[in-house]
C-alpha cells in the first residue's frame, strides 16, 4: 500500500458559502447535524520514493511504480507529520498568508511564517468555519421561531465555587490527562525557512524525544528545531540520530526539564484488532489534539513518502487505525486504552481525487498508520547509542514494482551491482536471480516493499523462515537475517 506523509503544500482555501439570514425552522437534532460536519479535503496517493537513502536490505531497487497502486505524480496530503517528506505538517509560509473568500469574508487566521504550506491550515479552519456558521444561522432561526416573550432571562446557580470534575480511571478524558503533559509539539525549521509542525513524545527523563524522521528532515544540516509542551513552556532541540528508512527519529530538548515524565510504552505484538486506540498530535497545528478509534487492522504493509522528487520512501508493517490522523499528527504517540504507547503516528492513505482545493493537503479519511513501538522502540535505542540506525537484511535486491506475486530477487543490484550479494544470508540459504519470495514465516509477502516491512520487524541475527518459487516449483529456507549500518 502506498501512502502519504503527512502535509503538503496547498492553495489558498476556497471561500465559504454566506449563510442566509434567517432559515426554516428545523428540530435541534437537524441543526446540530448540519454543523457538525465539516468538509475536509481528500489527499490523493503519493508516490513511492526511491529507498536509495535507506537501502532497506542490500540495496533495493527504488520503485518505478508505488504499490499496491501506483501513485500520481504529484501527490497532496496530510503529512503524518513533517519531513519524510515535502510539507508534512502544519507548514508555513507568509506567501499564502490570506484567505480568498468572495461572497462572505471569514476572520484571517495567517499561518507560521516558512514554507508555501501555508494552506494547511487555511484549509481545515475554513472549513470549520463553514460548519460554526450554519450551526449558528440554525441556532438563530429556532431561537426566534420559539421566543414567544420577546425576552430572554438567563439566570446562573451559585454553587459555592467550581468543582474540579474528576475522571475515572481508563476513561479517555483520564488517559488524556495524563500523556498530553508528555507530548510536545514540535517546529522544524530549515536554513532556507521551510518547515512544518509535527508531534513527539517523552522517550527518557534525559530528554530525549520519539518521533518521525519526516518530522525533523527539514531542520537537519543547520536548521532549527524547537518543542513545546502543552503548558506553552518551548524549548531549543537537536537531533539524536534519525533513521529515513524506518521513518523514526529521536531529538534532544537542550537544558531539559528536571521533571519530565516519559509515556509508558505497550507492547505492540499483542495489540489485537478491534482495540481502542487514542491519537495526540497537533493536526494542522492545532496542538494538544486527541482524537479516538480502534485498530481496525495489523501488520498492513506501507509505502511512505512526500511525493518530492527528492524523497525516499519509508517501509512500514504498520499498525492501521481509524482515529482520525491530520497533517501534523506525524510522530506523535498512538496509544491503548491503558494509555501506553503502541505506535507512532506516521501516515495516511490519501484520496484519489481533492477537495478543498484539489492540489492541496487534506485530511483523515480514516486510514491512518502508525509504526508498531516495539520496532521504534528498538531503532530509537540504536539512534540514541550511536546516532545510526541498523537494519536486517537479506543480502537480496528484489523489485518493488507491483504486481510480481511476491518480491522477486532482480537481475542486478543497485548500482551494476549482484543482486544476491556474495556471502550474505539470501546467497548462503542458496537463493537466485529470479526466484520469487512470497512467504516469510508466516506472513503472505506479495510485493518487494512488503518483504523490505517484514523484514525490518526483525533484528540483525533472526533466524526467519523463506519460501520462493523457482521454476513452478516451492521451496522453504531458513535464512539468518545480516546487518546494514545507516541510511545509505
Amino acid at each position: 500500500m502506498s501512502t502519504e506523509n503527512e502535509g503538503n503544500p496547498v492553495p489558498p482555501a476556497p471561500s465559504a458559502p454566506p449563510v442566509p439570514p434567517s432559515s426554516p425552522a428545523a428540530p435541534p437534532q437537524a441543526a446540530a447535524s448540519d454543523g457538525g460536519e465539516a468538509p475536509t479535503a481528500p489527499i490523493p496517493p503519493t508516490p513511492q520514493g526511491a529507498p536509495a537513502s535507506d537501502p532497506y536490505g542490500p540495496a533495493p531497487q527504488a520503485p518505478d511504480a508505488s504499490w499496491p497502486p501506483p501513485p500520481p505524480a504529484t501527490p497532496s496530503y496530510a503529512d503524518p507529520g513533517a519531513g519524510a517528506g515535502a510539507g508534512w505538517g502544519s507548514s508555513y509560509d507568509q506567501q499564502h498568508q490570506h484567505y480568498q473568500h468572495q461572497p462572505f469574508q471569514q476572520p484571517q487566521h495567517a499561518p507560521k511564517k516558512g514554507s508555501g504550506r501555508g494552506g494547511l491550515i487555511a484549509a481545515v479552519l475554513v472549513a470549520a468555519l463553514v460548519a460554526g456558521g450554519l450551526g449558528g444561522g440554525l441556532g438563530y432561526t429556532l431561537a426566534k421561531n420559539n421566543d414567544d416573550s420577546g425576552s430572554t432571562t438567563i439566570s446562573a446557580t451559585s454553587s459555592g465555587g467550581a468543582t474540579q470534575v474528576k475522571r475515572a480511571a481508563g476513561t479517555i478524558a483520564a488517559v488524556a490527562q495524563n500523556a498530553l503533559p508528555s507530548t510536545v509539539t514540535i517546529e522544524s525549521e530549515g536554513t532556507n525557512g521551510q518547515g512544518g509542525t509535527g508531534t513527539g513524545f517523552v522517550f527518557d527523563k534525559q530528554g530525549h524525544i520519539i518521533t518521525n524522521n519526516h518530522v525533523v528532515a527539514d531542520s537537519l544540516d543547520g536548521g532549527k528545531l524547537t518543542a513545546t509542551f502543552p503548558d506553552g513552556k518551548k524549548y531549543d532541540a537537536e537531533v539524536v540520530g534519525h533513521a529515513q528508512g524506518y521513518d523514526v527519529a529521536v531529538i534532544k530538548l537542550k537544558n531539559p526539564p528536571s521533571d519530565l515524565k516519559p509515556l509508558a510504552l505497550g507492547d505492540s505484538d499483542k495489540v489485537a484488532v478491534g482495540d481502542e486506540t487514542i491519537a495526540i498530535g497537533a493536526p494542522f497545528g492545532l496542538s494538544n489534539t486527541v482524537t479516538t478509534g480502534i485498530i481496525s487492522a495489523k501488520n498492513r504493509p506501507v509505502a511512505s513518502s512526500d511525493g518530492s522528487s527528492t524523497s525516499k520512501a519509508s517501509y512500514m508493517s504498520a499498525l492501521q487505525t481509524d482515529a482520525s490522523i491530520n497533517p501534523g499528527n506525524s510522530g506523535g504517540p498512538l496509544l491503548d486504552a491503558s494509555g501506553a504507547v503502541i505506535g507512532i503516528n506516521s501516515a495516511i492513505q490519501s484520496a484519489s481525487s481533492g477537495g478543498l482545493g484539489s492540489t492541496g493537503q487534506s485530511g483523515s479519511i480514516g486510514l491512518g498508520f502508525a509504526i508498531p513501538i516495539n520496532q521504534a522502540k528498538y531503532v530509537a535505542q540504536q539512534l540514541i547509542k550511536t546516532g545510526k540506525p541498523v537494519y536486517a537484511k537479506i543480502g537480496a535486491s528484489v523489485s518493488l514494482e507491483d504486481g510480481t506475486s511476491g518480491a522477486q530477487i532482480t537481475d542486478s543490484g543497485s548500482g551494476g551491482a549482484a543482486a544476491v550479494e556474495s556471502g550474505g544470508p539470501a546467497d548462503k540459504a542458496g537463493l537466485k536471480p529470479g526466484d520469487v519470495i512470497t512467504k516469510l514465516d508466516d506472513s503472505v509477502i506479495d510485493s518487494g516493499p512488503t518483504l523490505i516491512g517484514e523484514i525490518w520487524t526483525h533484528k540483525p541475527g533472526d533466524k526467519v523462515e523463506i519460501t520462493y518459487k523457482r521454476g513452478g516449483s516451492e521451496h522453504t529456507v531458513t535464512v539468518t537475517l545480516g546487518s546494514r549500518v545507516g541510511d545509505n
